[in-house]
């Protein structure tokens, strides 16, 4: 833990004083105010299913984020994979590719940047790296590329880009795109993702003003261009969550999600009612989940596929884990510290695995 928390201090220090424009991005004012999905999420890469599970009180001093993964194959099982070393009160947010995955802290007690640090062995080593400025408080904040090229949404609304080295620099700001020629026929307000498409390219997405119009933004040599799916509505839409080529996004009172492939995009139907969610996050072969504050949690398998409601989830239940079967943690015992994991099976939600997980004051494990 000591070596970790060491080595990230040593490689904040040297980023900020050899990148003079970083510094100007560390965060002093929030993003446009726009609807965004909670933290609490989870995700699928070729090493296993990934969950980010707040645990704890709900303070700020009290909570801390904790990295659960199952390896791929039939016979594993969840465990503790958090990153050492670096306390995470302020939230974790995860990008994978194929191989490896990528994890960034947002700044707690006192810290004005993010440590980052990756793992290629499902969360049993981890290389740490530091992003020298502030993470946004979206879920979709970090992205990776398989060449090693990183997208960041800072706090202030300010898009990062990164060499395979680790290098950061500009993309964009909201004020740039939203002055550009694609952000005014969204009327962008605020960005809240970031993401790769085909080939590398970068992607980021937001909330827009005008009806009917997704504001994903997709970067072309001629400048940003306005790519998102059209919803047949006239309300405001606002793209949630956003994971390679799968995109949540809400229409009004109703939810979509839309997938992205051979040039065009595939919408789903609508989720009608959908509330605030609690959480939601993405699957294997374009699936994606929804936990709203209340009701049944939602899924939905893929392109061309339909909303379909699960069971009530268990009490205390943070995250859903889509797949075959589907998988619901829950938190709970003295001081939010037992993670438990339930497997759907013939209609009802069976107890599968417990994990007590020991938190220390200050730190992520």
């Amino acid at each position: 833990m000591r070596v970790l928390a060491t080595a990230l201090t040593a490689l904040a220090v040297g980023g900020l004083a050899g990148c003079g424009s970083q510094a100007a991005t560390v965060i002093t004012s929030q993003a446009p105010a726009a609807e965004t999905a909670p933290l609490a999420t989870s995700l699928a890469t070729a090493q296993g299913l990934w969950a980010i599970v707040p645990m704890g009180d709900a303070t700020d001093t009290g909570r801390f984020w904790q990295l659960f993964v199952r390896p791929a194959g039939p016979a594993a099982t969840w465990s503790l994979a958090t990153p050492p070393g670096v306390a995470d009160n302020g939230g974790l947010v995860a990008a994978g590719t194929p191989s490896s995955l990528l994890i960034g802290f947002r700044p707690s007690q006192g810290l004005a940047f993010s440590p980052l640090a990756t793992s290629t062995d499902a969360g049993k080593n981890w290389a740490p790296s530091v992003l020298p400025a502030a993470l946004a408080d979206v879920p979709d904040a970090l992205s990776i590329a398989p060449s090693g090229t990183g997208l960041a949404l800072l706090a202030d609304g300010t898009v990062e880009t990164s060499s395979p080295a680790g290098t950061w620099s500009r993309l964009t700001t909201v004020p740039a795109l939203a002055a550009s020629a694609a952000g005014r026929r969204c009327g962008l307000t605020g960005v809240i993702a970031t993401s790769f498409g085909q080939n590398g390219v970068k992607i980021v997405a937001g909330s827009c003003s005008r009806t009917d119009v997704a504001g994903v933004f997709t970067q072309t040599a001629g400048g940003w261009q306005l790519t998102g799916p059209n919803l047949g509505i006239t309300r405001s839409v606002q793209v949630l969550r956003l994971a390679g080529s799968t995109a949540l996004l809400r229409g009004g009172t109703s939810l979509y999600a839309a997938w992205y492939a051979g040039g065009r995009w595939t919408v789903s139907p609508p989720l009608a009612g959908a509330g605030e969610l609690a959480a939601s996050g993405f699957g294997g072969g374009g699936s994606a989940w929804v936990l709203p504050g209340s009701g049944r949690p939602e899924v939905v398998s893929g392109p061309g596929g339909t909303w379909q409601a699960l069971p009530a989830a268990p009490a205390g239940t943070v995250v859903l884990a889509p797949g075959t079967p589907a998988q619901a943690l829950s938190v709970s015992g003295t001081g939010g510290t037992v993670l438990t994991v339930w497997r759907l099976s013939a209609g009802s939600w069976v107890k599968a695995q417990v994990i007590n997980v020991p938190i220390g004051a200050g730190s992520s494990g």
